[in-house]
C-alpha cells in the first residue's frame, strides 16, 4: 500500500482484529456467537417456511413476519461468516470494496428492519384502532409498496456514506480497525482528513430513519393503548393487547440495543472498547435470535403451526 507522511493512502484492504483486548479468547465467544446464529436461522427460516405453506396466515400480521425473519437472515449473513473468520481462523483482511459493501449491506438491512418494525406497529394500529378499514388499508398492492419503500429507503439513503469514505477519504493513519466488522464510524475514524460532513451525515441518517420511525412507532402504540383501554369488556382488551405483545418485545429489545450501541459509539470515549464492541455485536445477533423466539412462544398462530410441523405425524 502506497504510504505518505507516515498515513496509508487509498488503502487496499482493512484489518479486522475483532474484539480489541479480547484477542486471547475470541475463538470461545465464537461459540455462543455461532450458536446463536445458527439457531436464528432455522428459527427464521421455519417462520418463513409455515408462512409460505399456511394460506391462513396469508394477511398482512404474518407477511411482515416473514419479511423481517428473511431481513434477519440476510443481515446475520452478512456479518457472521466473516466474524468467526477472524475468532476461529486468524483471517482479518478484508478488502476496501468489499469492507463498503458489508457496511452498506449491514447499516442497509438494519434500516430495512428498523421499517418492517414500523410497518408492524401501524397495522396493529388500524387493526385495532379503526379495524373496518384494514382490510382497506392494508390490501396487497400497499404491501408491495411498503416492502419496496423500506427497502428503497435504506439502499438510498446509505449510499452517500459510502460515497463520502470513497471519494472524500484518501488518506489514512492505519488500516488496522478496531472492530469485528466494517462498521461506518470505526472505519471514518481512522481517516486524517476532517470527518465532520460523515458525522454528519450519520447522524442525520440515523435520526431520519430510527429517529423517525420509533417517533412514529410509540404514537401508534399510544392510540393503541387509549383504544385498547376504552373497550368495555375485559376479555375484549386482554386479547387486543396480546396480539401486540410479540412486537412490543421485539420493538424494545431492538431499539434499545439500537440507541445504546450507537451513543456509546460516537460519545461513550470513557466505555472500554471492548464493552462496546460485544454490545456492537450482540446488538446484531440478538434480534435475529430472538425474534423467532419471541414470535413463536407469544404468537398462537405460529407456535401450533410449528407443534403440527413437528408433532403431527407423531400424534396420528
Amino acid at each position: 500500500m502506497p504510504t505518505f507522511n507516515g498515513s496509508v493512502f487509498m488503502p487496499s484492504a482493512f484489518i479486522l482484529i475483532g474484539i480489541p483486548g479480547l484477542e486471547s479468547v475470541q475463538c470461545w465467544i465464537g461459540i455462543p456467537f455461532s450458536a446463536m446464529y445458527l439457531i436464528g436461522v432455522i428459527g427464521n427460516s421455519l417462520i418463513l417456511v409455515i408462512i409460505k405453506h399456511e394460506n391462513s396466515l396469508h394477511i398482512p400480521m404474518y407477511i411482515f413476519l416473514a419479511m423481517l425473519a428473511g431481513t434477519d437472515i440476510a443481515l446475520n449473513t452478512c456479518i457472521l461468516p466473516k466474524m468467526l473468520g477472524i475468532f476461529w481462523f486468524h483471517l482479518p483482511e478484508i478488502s476496501f470494496d468489499a469492507c463498503l459493501l458489508q457496511m452498506w449491506l449491514i447499516h442497509s438491512f438494519q434500516a430495512i428492519e428498523s421499517g418492517i418494525l414500523l410497518a408492524m406497529a401501524l397495522d396493529r394500529y388500524v387493526a385495532i384502532c379503526i379495524p373496518l378499514r384494514h382490510a382497506t388499508i392494508f390490501s396487497q398492492q400497499f404491501l408491495t409498496h411498503i416492502g419496496l419503500g423500506v427497502t428503497l429507503r435504506a439502499a438510498i439513503l446509505i449510499i452517500p456514506s459510502l460515497g463520502l469514505i470513497k471519494c472524500c477519504l484518501k488518506h489514512y493513519r492505519t488500516t488496522v480497525v478496531s472492530h469485528s466488522y466494517c462498521e461506518h464510524m470505526a472505519i471514518v475514524k481512522l481517516a486524517i482528513e476532517d470527518i465532520r460532513v460523515n458525522k454528519i451525515y450519520g447522524l442525520f441518517v440515523a435520526f431520519a430513519i430510527l429517529g423517525f420511525d420509533i417517533i412514529f412507532i410509540t404514537l401508534s402504540y399510544v392510540q393503541i393503548f387509549i383504544t385498547v383501554f376504552q373497550l368495555p369488556q375485559k376479555e375484549a382488551r386482554f386479547k387486543a393487547f396480546n396480539t401486540c405483545i410479540a412486537h412490543i418485545c421485539v420493538f424494545l429489545q431492538f431499539y434499545l440495543l439500537a440507541f445504546f450501541s450507537f451513543f456509546t459509539h460516537r460519545f461513550g470515549s470513557h466505555i472500554p472498547p471492548y464493552v462496546h464492541i460485544l454490545l456492537s455485536n450482540l446488538y446484531l445477533l440478538v434480534p435475529p435470535f430472538l425474534n423467532p423466539i419471541v414470535y413463536g412462544v407469544k404468537t398462537k398462530q405460529i407456535r401450533d403451526h410449528v407443534l403440527k410441523v413437528f408433532f403431527f405425524k407423531k400424534v396420528t
